[in-house]
């Protein structure tokens, strides 16, 4: 790699949002490729027995074996770190592996962990299913009530994991007091911040310690490849490193690469699709035949005082309610002819899913209680439509009620 084309990690503070978003982290090869380069390469050749011996031995800076880093993804790694002001960044195969990456390098046996109630379903999973498995005691709190997280930290923990606004009701966690309860019990604060995303939040300026991201949602955004990234501290990252290097979940130069083109667009996608689900959340809200509508920008959203605090857009995550459960909700869904039926969100095209039979469906009826998903939630991801033909076709579908 060229050395005077190269972009140093986080050090262009001047740079505004949407030019690191562009520009960090870029690594040019000696041919000067205008687009970043894609190293399709497991592994990596040396100029002699000594050279590998000292690399091996961490006194020489040169790429071993793709399983542990490659220069693709590390240009991935350093433009997500920048844009989320981060000293580090880690790449993953998925958002999951990102998530239990975060957690596996903290809990051993015996250790404790706080999270919130209203999750995605897998990690819900992952936090009150899998960890207990290793003699970690796990907790789960209503994410809305700081009286909760108080009552939970009130005794030595080692992680605090939340997402917010959450998955699929969009609640959201107030940061700044969680984390100093948390950092009072002893505790790494992890935020997975896949729904407000690094355009209309930044977790670290409010307290956290690390940030999660399933890439496969907003910064890949056209539904191709899958890909997760842990970013924090330089020694944190380095225990997620050495983690994944032995078990392996690593994210592919491809991936890397799809993704950081996704990055250069994130900002102009993502403000584009919260523009459309503003509109089409307003336009439920009015429906008679809407129960209920979520969403952070709603005057009817029962956190707007948080909402200002920590975010500087409402998302592209809409919620409903429907009154009449699932078999109403199962109808509504068929009629549509825009949106399609999918568990992913973040993508371009507009997706709508069934939380209690798909995303939650593992956690069961009381898990999805506590979450306050009901048989008549639909969950929307907006996507990049004319918003005036997606409040058509909902139109049509909820008259058919």
């Amino acid at each position: 790699m060229s050395d005077d084309a190269n972009t140093p990690l986080n050090e262009q503070p001047s740079w505004h949002p949407a030019t690191q978003a562009v520009r960090a982290g870029v690594a040019r090869s000696e041919f000067a490729e205008t687009s970043e380069g894609l190293f399709l390469t497991s592994g990596y050749v040396f100029s002699s027995a000594q050279e590998a011996a000292d690399t091996f031995a961490g006194e020489v800076d040169h790429y071993v074996y793709s399983r542990y880093t490659n220069p693709t993804v590390r240009m991935f790694e350093e433009r997500l770190a920048t844009l989320e002001g981060a000293e580090d960044c880690k790449a993953t195969a998925s958002g999951m592996s990102a998530i239990f990456a975060s957690l596996a390098v903290l809990l051993k046996q015996g250790d404790r962990v706080v999270a919130s109630s209203s999750m995605f379903g897998a990690i819900i999973y992952v936090v009150n299913e899998f960890f207990p498995q290793w003699g970690v005691e796990c907790v789960l709190v209503d994410p809305t009530d700081n009286d909760a997280w108080a009552e939970a930290l009130s005794v030595p923990t080692q992680a605090v994991l939340f997402e917010t606004p959450s998955n699929p009701l969009l609640a959201m966690v107030d940061i700044e007091v969680v984390a100093e309860l948390a950092h009072a019990a002893g505790a790494t604060v992890i935020v997975d911040n896949v729904f407000a995303t690094p355009v209309f939040s930044k977790p670290l300026t409010q307290g956290a310690d690390v940030v999660v991201y399933s890439a496969t949602k907003h910064i890949d955004g056209q539904g191709r490849v899958l890909g997760g990234a842990v970013l924090g501290t330089v020694d944190y990252i380095a225990k997620i490193e050495m983690l994944l290097r032995n078990l392996g979940p690593s994210m592919s130069p491809f991936n890397a690469w799809v993704l950081l083109k996704g990055l250069e667009t994130l900002d102009l996608r993502v403000r584009r699709m919260a523009e459309n689900a503003e509109a089409v959340a307003r336009f439920l809200e009015a429906h008679p035949k809407v129960d209920t509508t979520i969403y952070p920008l709603l005057d009817s959203f029962p956190q707007k005082d948080l909402v200002a605090k920590q975010l500087t857009g409402g998302g592209t995550v809409v919620a409903v309610k429907l009154a009449a459960g699932q078999a109403e909700a199962f109808k509504f869904m068929d009629s549509l002819a825009i949106f399609d039926i999918s568990n992913n969100l973040g993508d371009a095209k507009s997706l709508v899913t069934h939380p209690a039979t798909t995303t939650h469906r593992r956690i069961g009826p009381e898990g999805r209680a506590a979450a306050g998903i009901t048989d008549g939630t639909v969950r929307f991801s907006i996507g990049l439509e004319d918003s005036r033909d997606l409040i058509a076709d909902l139109a049509q579908a909820l008259e058919k009620l």
